[in-house]
Parts: C-alpha cells; sequence; structure tokens
C-alpha cells in the first residue's frame, strides 16, 4: 500500500518519477489565466488569517460546503474566521475522491510543510500553525508567488479597469510579472439587464460618446490599445458557445439600439450581436498579435439567489454539441478566410466535446508556429485528476501534445500554484506508463525535452512574454 501523498504521488512507475522529479518539478510556473485580484499583489497583500486565503473567494469549497450541509453564514457570511475554518474542516473528509481533497493537502504541504489530514481533529492545530506562518513576510502575496517559483501571471480584467494595480506592481520592481488579459463579457453579454449601464461606463472611460454599435467598437478600440500599451498580450471570452448566425451591419445596429432602450431581444437578436462583437474583437486581437481564449460551455447564474455562487449547467445533449462544433468551424473560418485568425486558446466545460475540439483545432493550424491553435487544459469542474487526463489523451491522440502550452490556475488563491504540480505529475505519469509499457521509446532525452516544454518552454515562446 502506497503512502497518501509521498514524494511519489500520482507516479506510478519509475520512468514517472524520473521525469517529474528530475525536470517537471523545477520548471517556472507561466499562469496565462487567473483571476487574482491585482490590488492584493500590488499592495502585497498580509493575509490576516487562513480563512481569508484558503476560503475568502473559493467558490469550490463553498460548494462543498453547503452540499455538506453548511449553512451559508459560514461561507460568505459574517462569522468568524475560525467558525468558517472549523465548518471547512468538517467538510473536508467527506471530499474523499472529489479534488478538493488533494488540493487542500498538496496546499498545506507545500505552502506551510503541513503533512497532516485535515478534519476536525486536527482543525485548531493546523489553523494556528497557518496563522502564524502568515504572519512571517515570506507569507504575503508576493511571498507566495516566490515560493511557487511564479515567474508571470496573466488576471482577468474588464476592459473599463484602469490598470492602476498593474503599474504599479510593475514601478514597484517587482521581480514577477503582472500582465492584464481583456475581458469584455459584459459589452458582449447585451442581453443583461445592466448591458446599458455599462455601455455609459465604457463611454465614460474610453471619451467615445456611445450610441450606435460602431461607436462602441470605436470604444473598446481605444480600450484595446490602452491595454496593449500596458503589456497585455491576451484576450478571453466567456461564451455558452459559439455563434455564427447570419447578420447584416444594419441589423446590428438595430439590435443596439433596441438595448439600449431597454426593449427585449430575441434570441436570435442575441446570437446575431454575439457573432459580430466577437468577430470584431477577433479581428482586433490579430490586429494586435494578441491570443484569444474562448471558455464555452458554462452556464452561469443559475441560482440567483444564492450571492456568488457559480454553478454552470454542463447538459449539452449529442445534437447541441454537433450544432456547436458546426459553429465553432464556421466562425473561425470566417476569421482564417479574412486572415484574422491570431493564436487561439479552447478551453472546454463539456467532456464529451474533447474530441471535438482536438479535432476541429487540426483543420486550422496554418504551419505559421507551432500549436497555434491550442486545446486548453481541463477548465473549471474538468480541472482535476479525470478531466486534466482525458483531454491531454484526446489531445494526444488528435494532435500534438508535445506542443500543448500547459496548466494555467484559473484562480483567485494564491494558494492555487499546486495545480500546475498536479498537472505535471499527471502528464509525467501519461508519459512514464507509455514507456513502461513499450508505448513509447525510453529517450530521455526526448522525454525530458517534451515534460519542460510543455510544463514551462511552450507556454514561454507561445505567449512571448518578454
Amino acid at each position: 500500500m502506497k503512502q497518501f501523498m509521498d514524494e511519489n504521488f500520482l507516479l506510478d512507475t519509475p520512468t514517472a518519477q524520473d521525469l517529474y522529479h528530475n525536470y517537471a518539478a523545477k520548471m517556472p510556473i507561466i499562469d496565462y489565466h487567473c483571476h487574482l485580484v491585482p490590488e492584493m499583489v500590488a499592495k502585497d497583500h498580509k493575509f490576516r488569517s487562513i480563512t481569508e486565503l484558503w476560503l475568502g473567494g473559493d467558490h469550490y469549497k463553498w460548494r462543498a460546503m453547503r452540499t455538506n450541509g453548511v449553512d451559508e453564514k459560514y461561507c460568505t457570511g459574517d462569522t468568524s474566521d475560525w467558525e468558517k475554518f472549523e465548518k471547512w474542516a468538517e467538510t473536508v473528509p467527506y471530499t474523499f475522491r472529489n479534488p478538493l481533497y488533494h488540493w487542500t493537502h498538496l496546499e498545506l504541504k507545500t505552502a506551510f510543510g503541513i503533512d497532516k489530514q485535515l478534519s476536525p481533529k486536527t482543525a485548531r492545530e493546523i489553523y494556528d500553525e497557518c496563522n502564524e506562518k502568515l504572519e512571517l513576510p515570506e507569507y504575503s502575496a508576493r511571498g507566495l508567488m516566490r515560493r511557487y517559483n511564479v515567474e508571470c501571471v496573466c488576471t482577468t480584467d474588464d476592459p473599463i479597469d484602469d490598470l492602476r494595480w498593474h503599474k504599479m506592481t510593475r514601478e514597484s520592481g517587482f521581480e514577477i510579472k503582472m500582465i492584464p488579459a481583456w475581458r469584455p463579457d459584459k459589452a458582449m453579454n447585451i442581453e443583461k439587464a445592466d448591458f446599458a449601464d455599462y455601455m455609459k461606463k465604457l463611454s465614460e472611460v474610453s471619451g467615445v460618446e456611445i450610441d450606435t454599435y460602431t461607436h462602441m467598437m470605436d470604444a473598446l478600440r481605444k480600450r484595446h490599445d490602452f491595454f496593449s500599451e500596458n503589456g497585455c498580450k491576451l484576450s478571453d471570452h466567456g461564451i455558452e458557445e459559439f455563434y455564427d448566425e447570419p447578420y447584416t451591419d444594419s441589423q446590428i445596429e438595430t439590435i443596439f439600439s433596441k438595448a439600449l432602450r431597454g426593449l427585449r431581444l430575441s434570441a436570435g437578436e442575441v446570437r446575431q450581436y454575439k457573432h459580430a462583437f466577437l468577430k470584431d474583437c477577433a479581428i482586433m486581437d490579430a490586429e494586435a498579435d494578441w491570443t484569444q481564449q474562448y471558455h464555452y460551455g458554462a452556464i452561469r447564474d443559475n441560482n440567483t439567489l444564492m450571492y456568488n455562487q457559480l454553478g454552470p449547467d454542463t447538459g449539452f445533449d449529442s445534437i447541441g454539441e454537433f450544432n456547436t462544433a458546426r459553429a465553432m468551424s464556421h466562425f473561425l473560418n470566417e476569421l482564417n478566410t479574412m486572415k484574422k485568425l491570431t493564436r487561439t486558446i479552447i478551453y472546454t466545460l463539456n467532456p464529451c466535446a474533447n474530441e471535438v475540439i482536438a479535432t476541429m483545432l487540426g483543420n486550422f493550424q496554418d504551419g505559421s508556429e507551432p500549436g497555434k491553435i491550442q486545446f486548453g487544459s481541463g477548465w473549471w469542474f474538468n480541472d482535476q485528476l479525470d478531466g486534466m487526463t482525458r483531454q491531454m489523451n484526446a489531445l494526444s491522440v488528435l494532435g500534438l501534445l508535445s506542443r500543448f502550452v500547459g496548466m494555467l490556475t484559473d484562480s483567485r488563491s494564491f494558494l492555487s500554484y499546486p495545480r500546475h504540480e498536479y498537472f505535471r505529475r499527471l502528464l509525467c505519469n501519461l508519459l512514464g506508463n507509455d514507456v513502461e509499457k513499450g508505448l513509447l521509446p525510453n529517450d530521455k532525452e526526448a522525454l525530458a525535452r517534451m515534460v519542460e516544454d510543455i510544463s514551462y518552454n511552450n507556454a514561454k515562446r507561445y505567449f512571448s512574454f518578454s
């Protein structure tokens, strides 16, 4: 029987162990998609307790606690830090086989050197030990980034953001890069009740009076330029699906005008608008030589009574996936025909779409650079042992795993960097098992290069962060 989470955790074979310990583990982290709060990095935030650091914005943990029968006041309410931590400790033993069990103990081990399992019996001891260490300078926001050998992070930022915290961080001389990433979802989601109010904010920030779709795009281009001036090289879009609804420019102007006046839009009009919007954003990205990311398949804001609860429903059927694949194909082909298809990463919340994406992206590789069109790592609820393994297997069979840009945290937490370790261990285990089975040659040099590339080098080259 193997010991829980020993040094060879997730590494089944000697080859896997060698690849991880001697090659993957030493590589720096490029976290090219996260949700860290830039102000916390700029001000080198000191955490008052492990509760703030661990539970302050972690919807994964909240979701598990609610499922375990924990009252909302212990998740997002105003109870004490100890009471919230205690309820999380009571929940942890019920998370066996949930990735939260692995993440929790990887974070305790790598950040605090704690090997004990968290439970009601150990809660007070672990709580006190973590809090004692959080008083040390090396456990600040920046200190934790250094601890995990982070080289660069890309936050997720709205076009109206002034990027002051990125500028402050850059001017402070902090050696770890924090780069903004453009997330214009509020300008895309024309069906939302606050769309017109957002247009007013965009108008104020850009200095462009917005009363037409054309004016809105003029305003966004100004903000796009501003983001570029501040080092931005990536965009990101959270979409339920891809859109290819035919439209004319006059139709889009009419739809936009209706939305500004608060009139109800049909589902077809919303799809037309989102198609036009995403195409125009993609053109901007191509002209700026950015990378564009599409996170698709999440149906958000399902429970409007649950504040800050992010709970997507992934209930696509096979027909829905087929239609999404066609729309994805049409959308990418439209950009490609215009010669405006820039580097692209596509993530899915539905693992049934893994083969669809891995196959589709091969249609648009143009030889201009290795892995130009990428299949993003297992996202959101696929960000776990089975989900990441399935994604890598699909990519291996239908594309080139060797050109994969690897892992990201997609997290708000400064303790989420062990997810890179988790991913790297799984990667090394896949390759190591294949070698031991005779499915791959025991070519140490080639295997080591592949592991180091996927862990770090590919992302470094792909995004050209300087």
